[in-house]
């Protein structure tokens, strides 16, 4: 079976299809921090060490499942689907995952409307980026929610595996405008 291609003109892993048979990861990263981001959105970020600072829970005994980490769900009426289709796995209209070098694209429709998901790390900030672009394609006005969820480790992912919680992290989320912040106090 064929999953994709390569876009010799673009220099992209072209996924057609989130049924792959495990996940199909592209590492994005900087000098000290680093995401892993597959081709259903789902991965895990982490800071310098990918045992030890890890920010975003990732299940090992998760694969092939792939439904964890972060994701943007959309509401359209009663459907609730996601871009990379994990982990509602609803049936899309048209599904793509691009895997650059550096950045992630994902672009699926379901209903008449279209999401686009752009993600990568800066080279020259500790962070993560994801731009999400929602269009209506459909000749009537429809209204559409938009929500974000993200799944944090932040302590020792070894401990995190078998939830072993021992490390007491406290942490404290504030929200500004659309961004998310999670301040902690790390051990």
């Amino acid at each position: 079976m064929k999953f994709g291609y390569f876009d010799d003109v673009n220099r992209e892993y072209v996924i057609t299809t989130p049924k792959t048979p495990l996940p199909w990861i592209n590492y994005l990263g900087c000098r000290e921090f680093f995401s892993l981001i597959s081709n259903t959105c789902g991965g895990y970020t982490f800071y310098k060490d990918a045992k030890l600072l890890r920010l975003t829970r990732y299940r090992y005994n998760d694969v092939p499942y792939d439904t964890n980490g972060k994701y943007f769900y959309i509401k359209d009426g009663d459907t609730i689907w996601n871009p990379g289709w994990q982990p509602t796995k609803t049936a899309l209209d048209s599904y793509e995952c691009r895997h650059g070098i550096g950045y992630s694209r994902f672009t699926s429709s379901k209903n008449d409307i279209q999401a686009s998901v752009l993600t990568f790390v800066p080279m020259d900030d500790n962070c993560e980026i994801s731009q999400i672009k929602i269009k209506n394609n459909a000749d009537f006005k429809k209204t559409v929610s938009l929500f974000s969820y993200v799944e944090w480790c932040l302590w020792n992912a070894d401990d995190d595996s078998r939830n072993f919680q021992r490390n007491l992290s406290t942490g404290e989320v504030e929200v500004i405008g659309s961004t998310i912040y999670h301040k902690t106090e790390y051990r």
